[in-house]
């Protein structure tokens, strides 16, 4: 079965101390310079090469915004020449907190967007560094007013500046090729499928459209007619053929803390919004609040039927996408999936911590055994 493994957000402290170690066995052993030459070449090279790459994607803060949990959200005008595909990430360097540090995040814009966006999670201490310089530039939250702090272009303070680097590629950037998309994200693992599910709408919606037009442009030919001009037919023949493939996509999102609604609700009403057809099935799930089938779960959840049913708002979340609580059963997830979609071609996506990954990759494999719907597993870890 396919795999893609991607590793990423991980420090670039360990390239560093290479080379620093590098340079040092060279000041002592002098005979061994030929096995040294290679690797620190290869550093050099690297970092030259990213140094002239930023340069040449150089970009504008457009918008900030800080929410509780300590996510950070950065809207960034997109060079001319930045091409990049769903899924995709890049490597960005803030001069402010190191001239040296590079870290990779997934873009979460979608490719048709006229801007490029990511979602940083304090982690460590460079995202802590880099949320605190934009911090200062964000203006305080007015009285009356939740304390996210936000600032555009329209803010008095000067925006700490940003390089860029990429795009790189990522196993879900291939995501068209799949029937079905299965989209699992733990916490800030859901950035790299933001952008997808964007993107997914929209290329559906742009090819129903071409369909129509299609259509217009060549309406069926009636019994009456015995013969149609070659010219016509073959124009008719030549006509593209799809290369999107998705037509479903379904999205779980597990988190811990209930205050990762703040930065993903706006996510998730936007595709809500965009989503007229029903593409997507979107599921949040709390995993702390109780466990599955204790009683005050169960009072929380006739307590959010009722609201949701009468306002179409989910209590937990504040948006139209409805909280489970506990974690999956993503045993009955496939089993499901499987059922809606006979011999479809799934593509699994999974962006977290490793412990998931041993079990969805199971599963997959345990599904291909026993019906005709197919699963692809792909990782990502954070």
């Amino acid at each position: 079965m396919p795999s893609g493994t991607l590793i990423i957000c991980s420090s670039l402290y360990t390239y560093h101390l290479l080379f620093m170690e590098s340079v040092y066995t060279l000041s002592w052993i002098g005979t061994k310079e030929m096995y040294l030459a290679v690797p620190v070449g290869l550093y050099v090279g690297e970092r030259t090469l990213r140094f002239f790459r930023s340069g040449s994607y150089s970009v504008r803060i457009l918008k900030v915004a800080i929410y509780p949990g300590n996510v950070l959200t950065l809207q960034m005008s997109k060079p001319p020449t930045f091409r990049y595909k769903s899924g995709q990430y890049m490597f960005v360097q803030c001069p402010d907190v190191s001239p040296f540090e590079w870290h990779p995040f997934s873009i979460t814009s979608a490719p048709g967007d006229e801007f490029l966006s990511i979602h940083v999670r304090q982690l460590g201490d460079w995202t802590r560094e880099l949320k605190r310089v934009f911090s200062a530039a964000c203006e305080p939250p007015m009285n009356g007013k939740s304390g996210l702090l936000r600032a555009d272009e329209n803010t008095k303070k000067t925006f700490p500046k940003l390089l860029i680097d990429g795009p790189y590629g990522s196993p879900a950037q291939d995501y068209s090729k799949y029937d079905v998309l299965l989209l699992v994200g733990l916490g800030i693992g859901a950035t790299p499928f933001i952008s997808i599910l964007k993107d997914l709408i929209n290329n559906i919606i742009k090819m129903e459209e071409e369909d129509e037009a299609s259509t217009d442009l060549y309406p069926p030919i009636g019994p009456s007619k015995a013969s149609v001009d070659l010219d016509t037919l073959m124009r008719i023949t030549s006509k593209p053929k799809r290369v999107f493939k998705t037509t479903n996509a379904y999205f779980y999102w597990v988190t811990r803390e209930q205050g990762s609604f703040d930065w993903f609700k706006g996510i998730m009403n936007e595709i809500a919004e965009l989503d007229q057809r029903n593409i997507i099935e979107m599921h949040n799930y709390l995993t702390s609040v109780y466990e599955e089938g204790d009683a005050r779960s169960a009072l929380i959840t006739m307590l959010q039927a009722l609201n949701h049913a009468k306002n179409g708002v989910d209590v937990v979340s504040g948006t139209r996408v409805r909280t489970h609580f506990a974690r999956p059963n993503f045993k009955r997830v496939l089993s499901k999936v499987a059922s809606k979609h006979p011999y479809a071609k799934i593509g699994v996506f999974y962006c977290g911590a490793p412990v998931l990954a041993q079990e969805l990759s199971n599963l997959c494999h345990e599904f291909n055994g026993k019906c005709t719907t197919k699963f692809e597993f792909h990782k990502e870890h954070f």
